[in-house]
């Protein structure tokens, strides 16, 4: 799998590679592909672990802080791993002006959790994001699970801490 010394790393990875490695083996010979391949790796982790960055730098003969600069531009990637829901609370002009800090405010406080942290269960992450695209449902809120996505709003604060409670419940369990 390594092709040049871009991101050689001396210490034995912590990271499970094996499913890495077809991906790796696919795109090495393809210019152009360091996004695909991130996105394709954080589809197998849920987040771009360290030692994957590198495996990619080799891989693909990218220098790591050239990787790492992609990265951290895109909002779409994630150096730390989620919890199982993803909570996007939509900050946008339309949620915004509807009370999107309110529902913000909600969360926090029904999960006891700022903006880009997750849950102590690993259950939940919370992320403010930019724009969702659903403006005709502000405020709005989209959940990611392992099985797909789904869109809430128009939203205030009972009705964000009623889905999370929900949530919950589905889970088996009481929130804590």
């Amino acid at each position: 799998m390594t092709k040049c010394s871009c991101g050689s790393k001396p210490e034995k990875p912590k990271t499970d590679l094996t499913k890495l490695k077809p991906l790796l083996t696919e795109y090495e010979s393809l210019p152009g592909s360091l996004i695909t391949v991130l996105q394709k790796t954080q589809d197998i982790y849920g987040y771009l672990p360290k030692d994957a960055i590198y495996a990619i730098s080799d891989a693909l003969c990218i220098k790591v802080a050239k990787i790492m600069g992609v990265i951290t531009f895109y909002a779409q990637f994630r150096l730390q791993p989620v919890g199982k829901h993803l909570i996007m609370l939509c900050q946008g002009t339309a949620c915004h002006v509807n009370g999107s800090e309110n529902i913000a405010t909600a969360l926090e406080d029904e999960l006891q959790i700022k903006d880009g942290e997750t849950t102590a269960d690993n259950l939940f992450t919370m992320e403010n994001v930019a724009c969702l695209g659903c403006c005709s449902m502000a405020p709005v809120m989209m959940i990611r699970t392992g099985k797909g996505s789904e869109v809430f709003g128009p939203l205030t604060p009972k009705s964000a801490r009623q889905i999370i409670k929900g949530i919950y419940q589905g889970e088996g369990g009481a929130q804590s």
